[in-house]
């Protein structure tokens, strides 16, 4: 039987919990999850709009998979996308805003609550950001501009604010599909697992652009190569490296498929390897992808299907970074624009942002298969999820 936990937004009834003190650094994507702590604080960002707020927050146990009912931490427009810093003291969203009016907003995050107070804001320069990372210093916000087609690096100060961008790239071009890639849009961003290199999906161009990146000047400059391209009119979206860092994997929104990539770290150089659908059938009008997770196993990758309303999962041969389509589940809901998976790789939470929910699964640590818990929480346009570990 579905345990459905929710809140209800509408009257504006919070359910209040007391968090744990959150202080612990974030687990190593390779370390065995049994050193990993239990207990969760996830964050959810949103679109907002009515009875839409903000970001939400809500607790989570691995040990007994059990969730809390979530709860308003920031009213702020269009969150849509989260990163957190690595002191796990300040939270950083994009303000998804028309042409022109993009910004980073900088949040320190309650100890007790987990409740965010806002401490500043820095323009992205450029229009509609739609995703963010800080660097493993935690000295820098990199933004991709989905409308304007950029890209930008924002200084973190010492109290976790931030300053105006001291970098930013206009991409330049368009690509087959004049409906979609008539200009760039930059749909992701993603630093290396050292931390030199970024590299910026731009679903306009069909190309990876590959940046270095100066930890501590912020600055992003053309690589040499400077981007790697996948098929003309995929419209490459969301990027994740493998743990290994000796592989990366892009999916495509608008041909639905995923591009495997061996990587070099020393030069920041992606060679494709590989293409495959993420669906096992036609490409259907309506139809389109999202995010995709690497396993911290580097065992299994992730991908998200629009419209078809599932998750891809892939197994990895980890000697050639080849994948191999294992199933495509069910998300319970419709358009999962983001998932993510909880640090230890035990669970997956798919978020459904046109029926506003997150639907937990539990993964089979031997095939990656997906089995939904029963969880499904309430949340108002759920578009982004991160977590950090809370302490005992």
């Amino acid at each position: 039987m579905t345990n459905r936990v929710s809140q209800s937004v509408a009257t504006g009834f919070v359910l209040l919990l007391i968090s744990p003190t959150v202080t612990q650094r974030a687990q190593s994507a390779d370390r065995p999850a049994a050193t990993a702590p239990s207990e969760f604080l996830v964050f959810v960002g949103t679109y907002t709009g009515g009875d839409r707020e903000g970001i939400y927050a809500l607790d989570f146990d691995t040990d007994t998979g059990n969730a809390s009912a979530v709860r308003l931490v920031a009213a702020t427009k269009n969150p849509s996308f989260l990163a957190i810093h690595p002191s796990r003291k300040y939270l950083y969203s994009v303000s998804e805003l028309p042409e022109g009016g993009g910004a980073v907003a900088a949040f320190s995050i309650d100890d007790s609550s987990g409740n965010l107070s806002l401490l500043s804001q820095s323009s992205t320069i450029g229009g509609g950001p739609c995703h963010l990372v800080v660097d493993a210093g935690g000295r820098f916000v990199l933004a991709a501009n989905y409308g304007g087609g950029s890209v930008c690096s924002i200084p973190i100060n010492k109290d976790g604010s931030v300053s105006e961008a001291v970098s930013f790239v206009q991409h330049e071009g368009s690509s087959v599909n004049p409906q979609r890639q008539a200009a760039p849009h930059a749909h992701s961003i993603n630093l290396d697992l050292n931390n030199r290199f970024a590299v910026a999906a731009d679903l306009g161009l069909d190309k990876l652009l590959v940046y270095d990146f100066d930890a501590q000047t912020g600055k992003l400059t053309p690589n040499d190569p400077p981007f790697a391209s996948v098929d003309p009119g995929a419209g490459p979206r969301h990027f994740a490296f493998h743990p290994s860092g000796d592989f990366a994997y892009v999916i495509n929104e608008i041909f639905l498929t995923v591009t495997a990539f061996r990587y070099d770290p020393e030069n920041g150089v992606l060679e494709p390897i590989q293409t495959l659908s993420t669906i096992p059938g036609d490409v259907e009008e309506g139809f389109s992808t999202a995010e995709i997770v690497a396993h911290p196993s580097g065992k299994f990758v992730y991908g998200s299907n629009r419209g078809h309303d599932t998750i891809a999962v892939f197994r990895v041969d980890q000697e050639t970074g080849i994948l191999d389509r294992v199933e495509n589940e069910s998300t319970q809901g419709k358009a999962p624009r983001n998932f993510a998976l909880d640090p230890t790789g035990q669970f997956l939470f798919a978020e459904n942002q046109a029926s506003d929910t997150v639907v937990i699964f539990k993964i089979d640590q031997e095939t990656g298969e997906l089995d939904a818990t029963g969880d499904v929480i309430d949340v108002p346009s759920p578009v982004c999820i991160r977590m950090m570990p809370a302490s005992e």
